[in-house]
């Protein structure tokens, strides 16, 4: 700042003696000036007012660096399962099979009560007999096969709700899978299935990654979803493992 009221943008300067020398930004060289020209307490306060905007600029970068952060990933955003695989967007199941990730479909179930509990009832009117209603999965194997017996499930929700999961070891009958038996008793129903061990991460806003306790043995499995106070909802994901896709356990590494 000089005492005339004008001024020189400058990048740094020195004080030599009785001149002032300065690296103009408009003419990217150093120049000088007599110091006398120089308005010293203007400059002070320019340079303070500067240095309380560039601490101001440096500040809102870092809160937004920090909002941006903490702030839940976007559940449309796509999100990797392992580096260059992404999880497609949208709502429902995929599964990771070590390497590509496939969206599973939501299986058609059929539920039918047993005749022969239906017969017991009939036959012994004063002994309570609980009935049961089968449910089953057909056909007799899930057409999508994963090629690992240790893979990795991810569930991205369209409510962000968090779901409820079990996975399930299916029983072929013939031409169909059994998911489990529901057994009612005074209008009180029971869940009978095989569970497996699952364990659940969040990965985002609304995503879930579900990981297997062990290896999975060759043999058909499904994904069943259980909403509080319904039982079970009947949203079923099946597929199947392949004697040749069995393996030994690995360590869990990523949180």
């Amino acid at each position: 700042m000089l005492k005339d009221g004008s001024f020189h943008l400058v990048r740094e300067y020195q004080v030599q003696r009785d001149r002032v020398r300065y690296y103009s930004t408009d003419r990217s060289q150093w120049e000088e000036i007599p110091a006398e020209l120089v308005d010293w307490d203007a400059t002070k306060n320019a340079d303070a007012e500067q240095s309380k905007r560039d601490a101001a600029i440096v500040a809102k970068l870092a809160a937004r660096e920090e909002a941006r952060r903490i702030e839940p990933l976007d559940t449309d955003a796509s999100l990797e399962a392992a580096p260059g695989v992404f999880i497609p967007p949208g709502e429902g199941l995929f599964a990771f099979n070590g390497k590509t990730v496939v969206r599973l479909s939501q299986a058609e179930t059929q539920s039918k009560l047993s005749k022969k509990r239906v017969v017991e009832q009939v036959l012994a009117p004063i002994k309570v007999v609980p009935s049961r209603h089968t449910v089953s999965v057909e056909p007799a194997h899930a057409k999508f096969r994963v090629a690992t017996g240790q893979p990795e499930f991810y569930m991205r929700t369209a409510d962000a709700r968090e779901p409820e999961m079990e996975l399930i070891r299916a029983k072929v009958h013939g031409t169909s899978r059994t998911i489990e038996n529901l057994d009612e008793l005074f209008k009180q129903q029971s869940e009978v299935r095989e569970t497996l061990p699952l364990q659940r991460w969040d990965v985002a806003k609304g995503v879930y990654r579900f990981t297997l306790g062990e290896p999975l043995e060759p043999g058909e499995y499904a994904f069943i979803e259980i909403v509080a106070g319904e039982g079970m909802s009947l949203y079923v994901w099946d597929f199947g493992v392949d004697a040749a896709a069995t393996s030994k356990p690995t360590a869990e590494k990523r949180p």
